[in-house]
């Protein structure tokens, strides 16, 4: 009886170290593959800020759409890029530097395990959420906070709000009456032509934040992805 027993336990012991076998495999495949996906086709971010109000809010959480893998192609194709006038974007400075696979990888991991609250990169990270108002080609203005673009081969200009179908608000701020019209977040601007590879970005908050009034036009390849869904808070589930 003592030998079946010893017996039975070996084939026990055997059968578990089995499924460990298995399940780390598993749990390997699954990193792997969330790895892959959330370096190269999507991503998940947090709105740290108010520059995007009304519509958006800081502590709203999104998965974005990755456009990581601009950055390892020479020259994309400007007739095709996968977002539009109107769009939320994530505007990721540090895409103009040179980064592998397995960075990428390894990042995506440890913001899975915390929640997106630390990144091995945060540190050389310059992450911004705005909305694409210009494309390639376009022309812009603005008057009085609101953006008037000229598409690039029309021979109209339209305003921002025109040009898209998905509505949204701007908060334009109240300016005093002797504000300079030469400084930046006056809420007029010159004619802006931009480049065949250059877009326009902007906060849906209008008054002094950071976008392509400060920055200038910003490059296709620092345009890291696009918003699909928000999906904290719950109340507000959906694409914004």
């Amino acid at each position: 009886m003592f030998g079946k027993k010893r017996g039975y336990s070996f084939a026990e012991q055997k059968n578990q170290r089995h499924r460990i076998r298995w399940i780390l495999l598993w749990v390997f495949v699954f990193f792997a593959v969330y790895t892959s996906l959330t370096s190269l086709v999507f991503s998940m971010r947090v709105l740290e800020n108010g520059t995007m109000e009304p519509g958006l809010h800081a502590g709203d959480r999104f998965i974005f759409s990755s456009y990581k893998i601009y950055s390892f192609i020479p020259g994309p194709d400007m007739e095709k890029l996968p977002f539009k006038r109107g769009n939320v974007v994530l505007v990721d400075t540090s895409l103009g530097n040179k980064r592998g696979f397995f960075s990428l990888a390894l990042d995506g991991v440890l913001r899975f395990f915390t929640a997106q609250r630390f990144s091995l990169e945060r540190q050389g990270e310059q992450v911004y959420l705005k909305r694409v108002i210009g494309l390639p080609g376009d022309e812009i203005t603005m008057t009085n906070f609101v953006i008037r673009v000229k598409p690039k081969g029309d021979a109209y200009s339209f305003t921002e709000f025109e040009l898209w179908d998905t509505p949204y608000e701007i908060d334009i701020p109240q300016v005093p009456a002797l504000w300079d019209n030469t400084l930046p977040f006056s809420g007029n601007m010159e004619r802006v032509v931009l480049g065949s590879d250059e877009c326009f970005v902007l906060s849906d908050d209008r008054s002094n934040t950071n976008d392509s009034r400060t920055w200038g036009p910003v490059p296709v390849k620092h345009i890291a992805g696009k918003v699909l869904f928000r999906y904290w808070p719950f109340t507000k589930l959906g694409q914004p």
